[in-house]
């Protein structure tokens, strides 16, 4: 599928018409996180048009793409000249979604379950829920990498941290969003 706002990327997504909880028979499961991997959310379609336009934030340094999701940002991130990326993610699903559609785009991720040291973290929509915000915001702040943050505005970025370097509208997915775009702002970490 070609993804808005970053047409030189295909990645396998879900259909256009699907919802989050569709591929689970539209029902939530304990048992199984949701599928977020199989979606181009609006913080990660932004921040992969950033790197894409602004490579010299990625090119030849280490990149982590933390909550990679489908790998659309590290792929952005290879794509825009970074030395190595790997994509970290929870979800034994997204790390295999992330590989498939790493060769699809012809670059190389690693993937791993695990944050890894890396020169530059990014992180597309990871600021969705205050525990998980919270989580995210402390071990960014730990790091010691330049972070740079793809964030559509749900409420949880303590933007008094970041500083804000670019505006997209983004399209997004109605059934997803309620809304046919989103204004997305790429935020690096003070």
């Amino acid at each position: 599928m070609i993804i808005p706002l970053l047409p030189e990327l295909t990645l396998d997504l879900a259909d256009e018409d699907a919802g989050l909880f569709d591929a689970t028979g539209g029902e939530y499961r304990s048992d199984a996180p949701p599928p977020f991997w199989s979606f181009a959310w609006p913080g990660g379609m932004a921040l992969g048009r950033f790197l894409l336009d602004q490579p010299l934030f990625v090119a030849g340094r280490s990149v982590m793409d933390l909550g990679a999701g489908s790998g659309l940002v590290g792929i952005a991130a290879a794509r825009a000249g970074a030395c190595t990326v790997t994509a970290v993610d929870t979800d034994p699903e997204a790390l295999a979604a992330c590989a498939r559609n790493a060769r699809v785009n012809g670059v190389d991720i690693v993937t791993s379950t695990v944050p890894v040291a890396a020169e530059v973290i990014v992180a597309g929509d990871v600021f969705y829920s205050g525990p998980v915000a919270e989580r995210v915001l402390g071990f960014l702040r730990r790091s010691g990498a330049e972070v740079l943050v793809g964030d559509p505005g749900r409420g949880y970025l303590p933007t008094r941290l970041f500083e804000a370097l670019a505006t997209y509208e983004v399209p997004v997915r109605v059934k997803l969003e309620d809304q046919c775009t989103m204004r997305t702002t790429i935020w690096r970490l003070r």
